[in-house]
């Protein structure tokens, strides 16, 4: 009982009767309830629970649905008549080179690849004359239609950078497919692109996997179902980009990393026994609120979404490994990865590919420490090496870039052979985006992505004469009037077309 000085110095004369009274006061009484107040209270129940019953199931786009796809691919392979290239030389990244080689497509795949291939009657037959044959090339490190040209602030969509977590943006909402970059990097031989969102961002957003075709829409362009990608960036850019707002250290980076991943880890559990509860037809009708950045980051954590990670300093991959060992995930490719030298045993060890330029470096402090050896030293380490772009001309020319690399390992020592070269161009960027299922080398039972070169494709004087996606005929050199100009390049008309 709380009472006052004076109050306390009068008890003794005033006996316990006023104390007594007073805690009565203070003490809460409990009614019994009556017959009739047990069951009103009983039908009160029973209506919430029907109302409980009657609560809406939430709508489709409430939910939280593991390997969603929301923008699904509206791509089709046109038709095709069957054909077979003849007296080919075929690098065909599966295995040797097969010189006079013959490769038989029908209905968008290849057939049968070999020296010496039995071609059905009517089958248009392409004789080669001697010149190369590759799969097509997949470059892994795109910005293109996120970056169109003209380069102008109006078409520059790339870089969400608004908050070091941007894992709720897709790059597909941002490709404008009249870029009339896709055309030229057709005609470089590209039939498929990974179009990945910019590095300002610890996360990113959303990459999103397309063929080089011309389409009405971005989904027109979509790799029917191509993995989603993730991308994420350390170093120099986020804490560059956030000097003033955070992280502007790289142990702000990290530490930004990691709770992240706490939080998306919660959200999938959530998520994942709802879901599970949903399907047995128990629990709680009631959702969990839906986060489009954590459900990014669980489906991560889910293994649905492959990790691509921007990082060119040794020491920040190896912290990198260190935070998806800590949380479970994998890590699909580090990109530019210019000290990718110095750890190549650590990536080959890790299953980690390397997406790499053929000679770019010094441009800043986190690129000053690169080689020109780098592919051909990660290749001698049994690392995955790739030749991949993040430039709109580099992609044009990425044949080039992956000779560079190889005349670079020659000069220390490491040559490397067009049988394995081929690969950083084709083979490995498939599995880095998760389809060497279906592209990336000349096998039977995959997609027929060609490309006919006019001689070696790892020389300087050498063109693409010729590409083929799913078996359909997208560029031709020799017929310059039905080359794929975008609505943008509408009035322009080749010199050679004319």
């Amino acid at each position: 009982m709380n009472v006052s000085v004076w109050t306390r110095a009068l008890l003794p004369a005033l006996g316990m009767t006023i104390v007594a009274t007073h805690a009565a006061a203070q003490k809460p009484t409990t009614p019994v309830p009556t017959p009739a107040a047990t069951a009103a209270s009983k039908e009160t129940d029973k209506d919430k629970e029907k109302e409980k019953e009657k609560e809406p199931e939430p709508g489709k786009g409430a939910l939280s649905v593991p390997r969603d796809d929301p923008f699904p691919s509206t791509y089709k392979a046109p038709a095709s008549p069957p054909f077979a290239i003849r007296n080919a030389t075929l690098l065909t990244a599966a295995g040797p080179v097969i010189p006079n080689g013959t490769i038989l497509v029908r209905d968008g795949k290849i057939v049968a690849v070999g020296a010496s291939v039995d071609v059905p009657a009517g089958t248009t037959i392409i004789d080669a004359g001697g010149k190369f044959v590759t799969p097509g090339i997949i470059d892994d490190h795109s910005h293109l239609g996120v970056y169109a040209a003209p380069g102008t602030d109006a078409s520059s969509d790339g870089n969400e950078a608004t908050k070091p977590n941007t894992a709720e943006v897709w790059a597909e909402h941002s490709v404008w497919p009249q870029d009339p970059q896709f055309p030229r990097n057709l005609a470089g031989g590209v039939t498929t692109l990974q179009v990945l969102p910019g590095s300002a961002n610890l996360f990113g957003g959303r990459s999103v996997v397309l063929k080089v075709v011309p389409g009405r829409t971005v989904q027109d362009m979509k790799f029917p179902g191509a993995p989603y990608g993730l991308k994420m960036a350390c170093g120099e850019n986020p804490k560059r980009v956030y000097a003033q707002r955070g992280p502007s250290t790289r142990m702000g980076n990290v530490a930004g990393y990691r709770a992240a991943w706490i939080e998306a880890e919660q959200y999938r559990r959530k998520w994942d026994k709802y879901l599970a509860d949903k399907a047995d037809k128990k629990g709680s009708a009631s959702a969990p609120e839906r986060d489009l950045t954590k459900e990014t980051l669980a489906e991560v954590l889910r293994g649905n979404i492959l990790v691509h990670n921007h990082c060119y300093r040794a020491d920040e991959m190896a912290q990198m490994i260190d935070i998806a060992n800590e949380f479970g995930y994998k890590i699909r490719s580090f990109h530019h990865v210019v000290e990718g030298y110095k750890i190549a045993d650590r990536l080959a060890a890790a299953g980690i590919a390397a997406s790499i330029w053929a000679d770019w470096g010094g441009f800043k402090m986190e690129a000053l420490d690169g080689v020109k050896a780098n592919a051909a030293i990660l290749q001698g380490a049994g690392a995955r090496a790739i030749i991949h772009s993040d430039d709109p001309s580099g992609s044009q020319r990425l044949n080039q870039e992956a000779a560079k690399a190889m005349a670079a390992g020659a000069a220390i020592g490491l040559p490397v052979a067009p049988a394995d070269a081929i690969k950083w161009l084709t083979l490995n960027p498939a599995w880095a985006i998760g389809l060497d299922d279906r592209i990336g080398s000349l096998e039977p039972n995959k997609n027929a992505d060609l490309v006919l070169w006019s001689g070696d494709p790892f020389s300087v004087y050498t063109r693409v004469d010729k590409v083929w996606i799913d078996g359909a005929l997208r560029f031709d050199r020799s017929a310059p009037d039905t080359r794929w100009r975008t609505d943008f390049e509408l009035g322009f008309v080749p010199a050679e077309a004319r």
